[in-house]
């Protein structure tokens, strides 16, 4: 952080009660960019909005949005409030496939891609090494499933095995099953999983910002205060 943000940080901590800083280093703690989910031209905004609040629930910073076909939507609704404390990437530009800029923006991170598809020749969803490196899991249209250029461009295919006669299931509920699957086993690793002290305390600030009222007029005057 730069001196400017440090500063104010402790200044708008202030206004925070002990209880809530306490409750935000304890998320903050069990926040991840290890792990983090891909969605592909999903139309539907309850599903979308189920998704992102399952993602923040399971300790997930950021989420990546692709819309070649589709604009991705949120009902606040189904959220209850999830997106105020987690990030969104939207690759949204027309006129170019924003399956590749998401794809190369990941791998520009460090992440191996994996396309949830329900096909047999996927891994299962539980054999997946955690220990390998940073992991980023794409789900596609709730129709037509992970596009072709995503799932012949990604790492590796994975699946939810299925017992049953119905061969797919709803978005929201395979995310919550892969993530859960997924960041049980990080958590148990010996990978590291955790934010940087750095990314936590930017984090922090951006969560402060958001928790205090007028937050936006404090920080113009507390700014000119140092100026």
């Amino acid at each position: 952080m730069t001196f400017q943000e440090e500063q104010l940080l402790n200044y708008f901590s202030q206004f925070i009660s002990d209880h809530k800083k306490n409750f935000i280093d304890k998320v903050l703690a069990q926040r991840t960019r290890y792990v983090t989910v891909v969605l592909e031209d999903i139309y539907q905004s309850q599903n979308a909005s189920a998704v992102v609040r399952t993602c923040e629930c399971m300790g997930l910073q950021d989420i990546h949005i692709i819309e070649n076909l589709a604009k991705y939507q949120l009902n606040v609704r189904v959220l209850k409030g999830a997106d105020k404390w987690i990030n969104l990437a939207r690759y949204r530009n027309n006129g170019v496939n924003n399956t590749d800029t998401c794809y190369k923006a990941l791998r520009e991170q460090g992440y191996r891609i994996f396309v949830a598809d329900p096909e047999e020749d996927g891994l299962p969803i539980d054999e997946i090494d955690v220990n390998e490196g940073k992991i980023a899991l794409l789900f596609g249209n709730e129709l037509r499933g992970a596009s072709q250029y995503a799932r012949e461009n990604c790492d590796r295919k994975v699946r939810i095995p299925m017992y049953g006669f119905t061969e797919s299931l709803n978005i929201s509920v395979s995310v919550a099953i892969c993530l859960n699957t997924l960041m049980g086993k990080s958590r148990k690793s010996s990978a590291d999983i955790e934010l940087t002290v750095e990314e936590a305390n930017q984090l922090k600030l951006q969560w402060f910002k958001k928790i205090v009222r007028r937050s936006d007029l404090l920080e113009r005057e507390f700014l000119r205060t140092i100026k």
